[in-house]
């Protein structure tokens, strides 16, 4: 059987160069064959990696095991890995390439990355070594330049043998804290790079769709390495927010030289889509400014009148009135709006002249992460606590739901929420993935229990 190759990639050896070079492969769900060995795709068995044969009146498990979805590379944005249906990663251990759970350490991360070199299946650390196939048993040799290698070492991606019929994940591949925004006819997702021990992320991506399904990828926006002097770590929840013509990234950091002290920032550009510049060189919150909780998870809300406030915390919720540039406030304004059962991720929104915080409670390695919110009169409330309207659904697998965000759909009143759930099925509070479902609401302005779906 014929099957489709995927935007006309066929991976293929030539010579050893950069991963600046690398090409670009469609994310999603796809399925590997062998060049020189057409109709043999590349599986898993027993953990292992191998070449076999896949038709169409194959088992439902050796499609499922023929299927992986090639996600954003753990260990370089510039490159990929592959995620099998189970949750588990193709890579590379003592040269012999398998699947395994993400540990999420710097190790795990570099042998679960390949770049598409020149065509070829590259090892991110390796990058003299390509994935080749030996008696249908897949390795990872350094490259030889010989027509046997070369066949052996080649490979097309093609449609998935079993695709995938769930709506959720909305991103392939391992991405939390997402902040959803709607701007100029455009939805945009600007989440937490996700699948790092103990969230030791540095960088940030943007998507954008005009759907809510489709999504491209813009690239990093911004890189805690070389763009932020007072961070290098702990790359965690951006939110965007427009004003004078510009975009505001606000984020936060762990403080440089390896200090995993939090602060936060923010760093402006001319498009949604990045890039974006830090636009004070120092942070914004500093780590211990204010006593009491920890300085992450920020939030602009902008009301009709045009004024933005600020909304930050872990263990402590805070808010203030930003000033019209963006960038500063008067800490004399900050004010402490912790809602009882408060852990992080503030969110704040308006709807037919009620306000709306929303946050996450208890903790986002638990299965019972989850949301609830109140309303208030004002930006600053105070506020009414109304309850938990998203939590797990362990009929369907998912777990740990939270640390959203809301976007209206332009010139409607038809809502979606986005969020974060342990990545289904093998996920945990460091290997997340990102969600968006519908949010609706009562005639008496409540918010309805959002149903996660698969």
């Amino acid at each position: 059987m014929l099957r489709t190759v995927l935007a006309g990639v066929v991976l293929s050896v030539s010579a050893v160069v950069g991963v600046d070079a690398a090409a670009v492969l469609p994310a999603g769900a796809a399925s590997l064959e062998s060049v020189g060995n057409p109709g043999r795709y590349v599986r898993h068995q027993d953990s292992l990696a191998r070449l076999d044969p896949v038709s169409p009146v194959s088992a439902a498990q050796l499609k499922s095991d023929a299927t992986f979805t090639i996600v954003n590379g753990l260990a370089s944005p510039a490159c990929y890995s592959f995620q099998a249906r189970n949750g588990q990663f193709l890579r590379h251990r003592d040269w012999r390439l398998r699947i395994d759970t993400n540990t999420g350490d710097a190790t795990f991360r570099a042998d679960a990355t390949f770049c598409a070199v020149d065509g070829a299946l590259a090892s991110y650390n390796y990058p003299g070594r390509r994935v080749r196939q030996r008696d249908f048993a897949l390795w990872l040799d350094a490259v030889v330049d010989t027509p046997e290698f070369r066949a052996d070492s080649a490979f097309r991606i093609v449609a998935p043998w079993a695709p995938r019929t769930t709506r959720n994940p909305v991103l392939p591949g391992l991405f939390a804290d997402p902040h959803i925004a709607a701007f100029n006819g455009r939805y945009y997702l600007y989440p937490t790079t996700d699948g790092y021990a103990s969230w030791s992320g540095t960088y940030y991506k943007a998507f954008s769709s005009a759907d809510l399904v489709t999504w491209t990828d813009h690239g990093v926006i911004l890189d805690h390495g070389p763009d932020v002097s007072w961070a290098d770590n702990s790359a965690w929840a951006p939110a965007v927010a427009a004003a004078n013509g510009r975009y505001y990234l606000y984020f936060s950091g762990g403080a440089a030289g390896g200090n995993t002290a939090k602060q936060l920032g923010v760093a402006v550009s001319g498009s949604p889509a990045g890039p974006f510049r830090d636009a004070l060189g120092v942070p914004l919150v500093r780590s211990g400014q204010f006593s009491g909780g920890q300085a992450i998870d920020p939030m602009v809300f902008t009301d009709d009148d045009g004024r933005s406030y600020l909304y930050w915390g872990q263990g402590v919720a805070r808010a203030v009135p930003l000033h019209a540039d963006m960038v500063s406030f008067d800490p004399a304004q900050v004010r402490t709006i912790t809602p009882a059962g408060y852990n992080e991720a503030p969110f704040v929104f308006k709807r037919n002249g009620v306000y709306y915080l929303m946050w996450s409670e208890n903790d986002t390695r638990s299965e019972d992460y989850r949301v609830a919110y109140a309303t208030g009169a004002g930006p600053l409330g105070p506020w009414t606590p109304r309850g938990v309207v998203l939590q797990k659904r362990l009929d369907a697998g998912i777990k740990g739901p939270g640390h959203h965000s809301v976007v209206r759909a332009p010139g409607t009143d038809t809502w979606y929420i986005a969020y974060h759930r342990f990545a289904v099925p093998a996920g945990d509070g460091t290997n997340r993935e990102t969600a968006i479902d519908p949010m609706t609401f009562g005639a008496d302005g409540s918010i309805r229990p959002v149903v996660p779906s698969p």
